[in-house]
């Protein structure tokens, strides 16, 4: 027989205490054994990148202007509910954009859906962008070849 996870919650530091010796007891009337290197604890460490993580999560997060019109970066993606796309420029951002699909957009396919998050982010932030050179990412594979074409879809 194989335990995959014991999750133990509790409100306080005492209660878990508590807690985790009726399990290890359990464990034990039971003659069911855990290797104490295989065993994760929720120590310091993991408690401040939580607390970290809310307090990011809570706070509204801060847009910078942009400085210049050098080295801009788009990230791009798509899903089969909406668009959206973040404006970089020196790890920090600029802008966020997101709609959602059209009634017609529904039905394309996920390679147009990428390539129009694509399109949607360069269209909505071309004030920034003409002229300039930027970096543009995508999680879609497939976009990677589109250079390489002979002929596009119009879509």
């Amino acid at each position: 027989m194989f335990i995959d996870d014991i999750l133990i919650y509790s409100k306080n530091i005492k209660e878990h205490e508590g807690h985790l010796k009726l399990i290890l007891k359990l464990l034990k009337d039971e003659e069911l054994y855990a290797k104490f290197s295989k065993c994760e604890f929720w120590l310091s460490k993991a408690e401040a990148a939580f607390q970290l993580l809310k307090q990011k999560l809570c706070s509204a997060p801060i847009l910078a202007l942009p400085e210049g019109s050098e080295n801009f970066v788009v990230y791009c993606g798509a899903s089969h509910k909406g668009l959206g796309a973040v404006l970089m420029q020196k790890e920090k951002v600029i802008a966020y954009a997101s709609r959602q699909l059209k009634v017609h957009e529904k039905n394309y396919t996920t390679y147009n859906l990428e390539l129009g998050a694509v399109v949607f982010a360069l269209k909505m932030w071309r004030h920034y962008l003409y002229g300039t050179k930027c970096v543009v990412f995508t999680d879609h594979k497939s976009l990677q070849h589109i250079l390489d074409q002979k002929e596009l879809n119009m879509r």
